[in-house]
């Protein structure tokens, strides 16, 4: 399995085959959202202080904030999947995982 891995500001970095939706935080049931998961402990700040300008949502019900831009964030995934890496067409950041487990 193949995890693309993107840079989400301030040294912060995100698996994005875990991402569901990025949202802007300005409307009132993103707004609800966020509020939900900081009380249930799901919620990940990771705008360094910063104003929140995305809100990532992860297929664990995990809540991201960003102070990064949607289509910042978008354009990164863009990127990263038309660089090739050492000129083979793949991601420019990858995680190679094994479903296998090793055998002693």
């Amino acid at each position: 399995m193949t995890m693309e891995l993107i840079h989400i500001g301030f040294s912060n970095i995100v698996a994005m085959n875990r991402v569901i939706a990025i949202a802007l935080p300005n409307s009132a049931p993103t707004k609800r959202v966020i509020q939900e998961a900081r009380n249930k402990g799901l919620l990940i700040d990771m705008t360094n202080g910063r104003r929140t300008k995305a809100v990532i949502f992860s297929d664990s019900g995990h809540i991201i904030l960003s102070a990064l831009a949607p289509e910042t964030i978008a354009g990164r995934l863009r990127v990263s999947r038309t660089e090739s890496y050492a000129g083979r067409g793949e991601p420019a950041l990858k995680l190679e995982l094994s479903d296998e487990k090793d055998e002693l």
